[in-house]
């Protein structure tokens, strides 16, 4: 952490160029003694990234930003908010600091947080960070959190950690073992020291395989902003044998859509399209909630794998809606026809074509107010069914 970017004339440097060409400014280098032109430049590329991501922390001067990787690694204001309303007590400890957006939420709900951070330089600048923001109940240790606990008999009401992926783990699936710190491996310790551990994992995990991997689940939390799934959430509880409870919520402009279920394992209702189709939004596709979807809602359901539902009467619904225009079978003909402006979104669910295979052969482009989805019916029929995006009037 170099203290002179906190300097006055070098933060007005930083504000004046958040919108500046970073090759030019590159190239012209630095005019500042003792601040390279690259530590200048991270500032200024941290901080827009910053912009929607941490829009409090952005509007507060003399904040240091930390490198774009931590900041894309970083909980976002809205999920870190999420986190902090599960929790509450005197003690809480996250083992994997960071820049410490979830610490400063946490703040808000306990008397007491500890910030542990490996990395000296990040915990430096989280610490310079909470006191500009006014936070004095966050102590700042620059540790490794598994090796802080192993050192003292501290109780705390909960643990809060954020594993990170190792570097040598190879393709998309892993496992919670494949993290940094390897929480399955340290749970035992873990639990010696709360009775309530919080979980933070990428949406890359499957949720059935850390469940397996992990004792005491009480809860999976699957958060989304914007229909993309930024975070999953894994709540334990020492003892805890029941019925796990899953929650799941979509932020958008509009709204925040909220579907809860536990697990069960009884079968949906199917039919062939009615008048109107719906598409859940990714957090329920990434908690799996497929059946559920259609017993709680009382929809029907198009096909075991197609995760596409359907009513007579239009209902409320965590995802998109449309009014079924037209239902055809997939014949290329028949539907450039039909599709006279040649635009149209396309959406493919349980079907053996692409979205890129389909644009290709039927020539239609990307747009327009026609809706497109490509699907497997009950009956084990390839169809299109032809649509309008559909909004419930206030």
């Amino acid at each position: 952490m170099n203290q002179y970017i906190l300097n006055t004339k070098t933060q007005d440097f930083i504000n004046k160029n958040l919108t500046t060409d970073i090759s030019k400014l590159l190239f012209k280098g630095s005019s500042f003694e003792n601040i390279t032109i690259q530590e200048l430049v991270e500032q200024i590329e941290s901080k827009n990234k910053c912009a929607s991501k941490l829009q409090s922390w952005y509007e507060v001067e003399n904040i240091y930003y930390p490198n774009k990787l931590n900041i894309e690694q970083t909980s976002s204001e809205i999920t870190a908010n999420y986190k902090a309303k599960l929790l509450s007590g005197n003690t809480i400890i996250d083992l994997t600091g960071g820049f410490g957006v979830d610490c400063f939420a946490f703040s808000s709900n306990f008397k007491k947080v500890t910030h542990c951070e490996i990395n000296g330089d990040l915990s430096a600048i989280a610490k310079h960070n909470f006191n500009v923001l006014g936070k004095q109940n966050i102590d700042c240790i620059a540790k490794d959190g598994i090796a802080y606990l192993q050192q003292n008999k501290q109780q705390f009401d909960w643990i809060y950690i954020d594993p990170s992926r190792r570097n040598d783990t190879k393709g998309k699936v892993f496992l919670l073992e494949d993290c940094l710190p390897n929480i399955p491996l340290n749970l035992k310790l873990l639990f010696k020291h709360t009775a309530n551990i919080l979980i933070k994992t990428s949406p890359m995990l499957d949720i059935s395989s850390a469940i397996n991997e992990l004792n005491f689940v009480k809860e999976v939390h699957v958060i989304a902003i914007k229909n993309e799934v930024k975070e999953v959430l894994y709540l334990l509880e020492r003892d805890y044998k029941d019925k796990i409870s899953f929650k799941t919520i979509n932020f958008t402009k509009q709204e925040h859509q909220i579907f809860d279920f536990n697990t069960n394992t009884n079968e949906a209702n199917y039919a062939l399209p009615q008048q109107y189709l719906y598409e859940p939004n990714a957090a329920i596709l990434k908690a799996g909630a497929f059946n559920q979807v259609s017993l709680q809602l009382k929809l029907y359901k198009l096909h075991k794998h197609s995760h596409l539902y359907t009513s007579n009467e239009l209902i409320d619904f965590p995802g998109r809606r449309f009014k079924i225009l037209d239902t055809i079978p997939y014949q290329l003909k028949k539907l450039t026809t039909l599709i006279s402006n040649k635009k149209a979104n396309i959406t493919t669910r349980n079907f053996p074509e692409s979205v890129a295979q389909i644009r290709k052969k039927t020539k239609l482009k990307d747009g327009g107010d026609t809706y497109l989805f490509f699907t497997t019916t009950m009956d084990g029929d390839k169809v299109v069914i032809v649509c309008e995006k559909q909004f419930l009037s206030n």
